[in-house]
């Protein structure tokens, strides 16, 4: 089984920044700092509010990841609102959808594949973005019927929200956390049956990350943002990195 990739989320490096006009911290150089210590790829989610992520640093770190051709720039984001005008400019590694109102503080659940118009609205956006040599990855709650909805539509990949995932490892409950790792584990499965490979993402940490890969099968990529970024206060980017691919490793082993 290959080992799972870590895409970092530099969203929060931006929201910091916008609450001063002096660039810093510099989003750019954060990406450099992640990829130098290892990270597989870099993840932004450009919101039309522009309330982190602005359109200059989609392409700024466009330009970056051109230099780093073994490495994977994953942009999110509805594409309905901004995403695909970003997706038909820079064509990225990866693009995922998500399905984000324009004024979400977060995102906070999948698409909804059983409604048909849902799927109609899709169908050409998934098309388009795989015609421009895009990968594209619906963003999933952990529902093993919807795999094959996601899988029709030609989706290459699903990520699945971990945030119900995350709530009950906080809580210290270890019957919530066993109910919620075989929901994610059921929904994995019936994705890579279907033909889908499949990413995860929202509120993983150094502690619940590694539970979650060891459960839960053929994770292909984890997307950390807020964590990873609240770590590299303390530990610095390098530092940060380096131990998620610690959990990662560690996931891994028999």
């Amino acid at each position: 089984m290959n080992k799972t990739q870590l895409s970092v989320n530099v969203n929060k490096v931006a929201l910091v920044r916008n609450t001063r006009h002096l660039g810093i911290p510099d989003v750019v150089r954060a990406a450099r700092l992640c990829l130098e210590a290892g990270a597989h790829g870099i993840t932004v989610h450009p919101r039309p509010d522009a309330r982190h992520i602005r359109a200059h640093d989609v392409t700024d770190l466009a330009a970056l990841l051109r230099g780093w051709p073994q490495r994977e720039y994953n942009i999110e984001g509805n594409p309905t609102h901004n995403l695909m005008d970003f997706v038909r400019d820079l064509r990225p590694t990866q693009c995922t959808f998500v399905p984000d109102s324009t004024d979400q503080f977060t995102s906070d659940h999948g698409w909804d594949l059983s409604q048909s118009p849902v799927r109609e609205r899709l169908r050409p956006l998934v098309a388009e973005a795989r015609a421009l040599g895009v990968r594209v990855s619906l963003f999933m709650d952990p529902a093993p019927e919807l795999m094959t909805d996601a899988r029709e539509l030609g989706a290459d990949r699903v990520e699945l929200y971990t945030e119900p995932y995350a709530a009950a490892w906080a809580a210290s409950d270890d019957d919530a956390r066993s109910a919620q790792l075989a929901r994610y584990a059921a929904a994995a499965g019936a994705a890579l049956d279907a033909g889908l490979q499949v990413n995860a993402g929202h509120d993983l940490n150094r502690d619940n990350l590694r539970p979650f890969l060891r459960a839960v099968p053929g994770v292909a990529e984890v997307s950390i943002g807020h964590a990873l970024i609240a770590d590299a206060l303390e530990l610095g980017y390098a530092a940060a990195v380096r131990a998620y691919l610690h959990c990662i490793d560690e996931a891994f082993q028999k």
